[in-house]
């Protein structure tokens, strides 16, 4: 069964607003799919549809089945689906484990064996636990970013641009925790401006374009396509990863 399929949707920011129009694409269990494409072809605002942030205007998001297109984001979220915004994405001033807690909020009653298992599989998490989200560094920060949508253990984690204003270190390591979250079970579709390095670790891969999938396709083959490297990627090889190095000390 596809986890995700998206099938026309429309929508934007108010009533006169379509940026996405007509968007399609899916997302089977365990995958990781890279949506990619120009500043402004609505990859964000994508996102935030399916996720019941933005209210869709036509068309269809099934997830698990099911139609959850003009569902609010806690009913979404509730049937295993987690976004992860871009920006403001963690409370500065409370502590990493008060954050975790804000995490939690849909299920109360696991949030404590929730964060264990967290700490365990982010130790950088566990020792900084009473420090102030405000005083993490930017990998540190979407770290903590992911590890709160993940306390709802969600089977789809949406991800909207995660290595933004990373350093290239960062941003690699950020890479290599994305791929070990997929390797336990949680399927991700991920915005990412560092196109290349998305397909290095994405399955398939969406071109966006003025609010529509214009290609689609294996992520391999559509990093060494021309004319997709021309108008997106610049023209460079992928990357290869050194591998998940996971926190970020």
């Amino acid at each position: 069964m596809t986890l995700l399929s998206v099938t026309e949707l429309r929508g934007g920011y108010g009533a006169a607003d379509e940026i996405v129009r007509g968007a399609a694409l899916t997302v089977e269990p365990g995958e990781i799919v890279a949506l990619i494409g120009p500043n402004g072809a609505g990859k964000s605002t994508l996102l935030k549809l399916i996720a019941g942030l933005l209210r869709p205007r036509a068309g269809h998001v099934r997830f698990k089945d099911r139609d959850v297109a003009g569902l609010a984001a806690p009913d979404i979220s509730r049937r295993g689906l987690s976004f992860v915004p871009q920006e403001r994405n963690v409370f500065g001033t409370m502590t990493v484990a008060e954050n975790l807690e804000m995490g939690g909020f849909l299920d109360r009653a696991a949030t404590r064996a929730r964060m264990d298992e967290l700490y365990g599989r982010f130790p950088m998490l566990a020792d900084k636990r009473r420090a102030a989200a405000r005083t993490l560094s930017g990998g540190q920060r979407q770290i903590l970013a992911m590890a709160m949508a993940l306390m709802n253990a969600p089977a789809l984690l949406l991800l909207d641009e995660p290595t933004a204003g990373l350093s290239p270190r960062a941003a690699e390591e950020l890479f290599g925790t994305i791929v070990a979250l997929n390797e336990g079970g949680v399927a991700i579709l991920m915005v990412e401006q560092n196109a290349l390095e998305a397909l290095a670790v994405s399955a398939r891969a969406y071109v966006l374009v003025q609010g529509r999938a214009e290609r689609e396709g294996r992520a391999a083959e559509l990093a060494s396509d021309p004319t997709v490297r021309d108008l997106f990627l610049g023209g460079s090889a992928p990357p290869m990863l050194s591998g998940n190095r996971g926190d970020f000390q």
